[in-house]
């Protein structure tokens, strides 16, 4: 992997000197170029075959929310340009000489960044909120790159501007910068797939890695986060290589612009249930799990516990986490409390279901 690192790096100093001598029209047309290849290469090789529909409703509903969060803050762009006329030269940057290395290393910086900023959005709820906007698409393609929700775009502007102060980025690095990984997030969010992908993930977030991250599965999501570099996801220990059986986040969410703009505003998990609810639904699921062991003395914990764990499931979503132990488990604690005769737990459980909180164990 060393000799690619040195091979990528003798790239960048030969053309960042280059890049970062581009206009902003010239950049824009670059990027427009980028996407309409991509484009046709997910529409000649795709890796996955998407209903020709959804695909077109995914690209309508990303590229609204594109013009939407552009038209909120007249482009991501523009801010970051002006806090880096005002404060380039000042930061630590100033003090290395050689301009490609200077570029290299502010590009670098920005990308573990992302990197941190990207692993905390998974982490917290609050700031998950506004990221499973961009999860919940669940025909993966180049489109996807602009589906942000607008919160997370302005937050994700003041860390720019805040690393720009800091190490005292110009304006034309800026420009580079933000080319750059607009192309590499474009690309490995692609719907294709290539010779040679898995040695260029050693350095880079190809496409495959990125679906992994895509996946509906948190044990899955929570995986690299790079937006360039592959390296970080490996240093810190959330690297992954797998195929995702789905694409998406789970249980229903909207797809229109306005829609999306609104699930933002939506808890992570869905707002609790009342535990009166609660206890009914957990009643009347474990009587379910009763009735088809034909009522089977014995079975009273276990079908309570499974249907406890159901219901919490169902109202928490799987970002609760595993099961916190096996039944087993469960029932030794229960067996064990002094109050309840050892051996007898399921009478204990059956005077549960019988109180006049749960009409609806029906063996009461």
């Amino acid at each position: 992997m060393s000799s690619e690192i040195t091979s990528l790096i003798t790239f960048a100093e030969s053309n960042l000197t280059w890049l970062s001598s581009m206009s902003g029209e010239l950049t824009t047309f670059i990027q427009a170029i980028a996407f309409v290849a991509l484009s046709a290469l997910e529409y000649s090789f795709p890796k996955r075959r998407l209903p020709v529909e959804q695909l077109r409703q995914s690209y309508q509903t990303n590229a609204g929310l594109f013009f939407f969060n552009s038209f909120i803050i007249s482009a991501t762009l523009a801010p970051l340009l002006m806090v880096a006329d005002r404060y380039s030269g000042r930061g630590l940057l100033s003090y290395i000489d050689n301009s490609a290395w200077k570029a290299l290393l502010s590009f670098v910086l920005l990308d573990l960044l992302l990197y941190f900023w990207h692993r905390i959005s998974h982490s917290f709820d609050g700031l998950w909120m506004f990221h499973k906007v961009h999860h919940n698409d669940p025909y993966l393609n180049v489109s996807t790159a602009f589906r942000l929700h607008i919160v997370e775009l302005m937050i994700i502007t003041v860390l720019k501007s805040a690393y720009i102060v800091l190490l005292g980025v110009d304006k034309t690095m800026v420009v580079t910068n933000e080319t750059l990984l607009t192309l590499f997030i474009m690309f490995h969010h692609s719907n294709i797939s290539f010779r040679g992908e898995k040695r260029l993930g050693q350095v880079i977030i190809a496409p495959y890695l990125h679906r992994a991250h895509h996946s509906t599965e948190r044990s899955e999501h929570d995986t690299n986060y790079g937006a360039v570099f592959s390296i970080w996801d490996r240093l810190f220990g959330t690297f992954t290589e797998r195929e995702p059986a789905q694409i998406g986040i789970k249980n229903s969410s909207p797809k229109t612009v306005l829609g999306l703009v609104k699930f933002g505003f939506t808890p992570a998990n869905p707002a609790p249930v009342p535990v009166c609810e609660q206890e009914a639904m957990v009643a009347e699921t474990g009587c379910y799990n009763a009735e088809k062991r034909a009522f089977t003395p014995g079975n009273e914990l276990r079908d309570w516990l499974e249907a406890k764990w159901e219901i919490i499931r169902l109202v928490y979503g799987e970002r609760l986490g595993r099961r916190p132990q096996p039944f087993k488990s469960y029932a030794l604690s229960v067996s064990s409390i002094p109050f309840i005769p050892n051996g007898k737990y399921h009478e204990f459980i059956e005077r549960f279901y019988c109180s006049a909180y749960h009409p609806l164990y029906r063996r009461c």
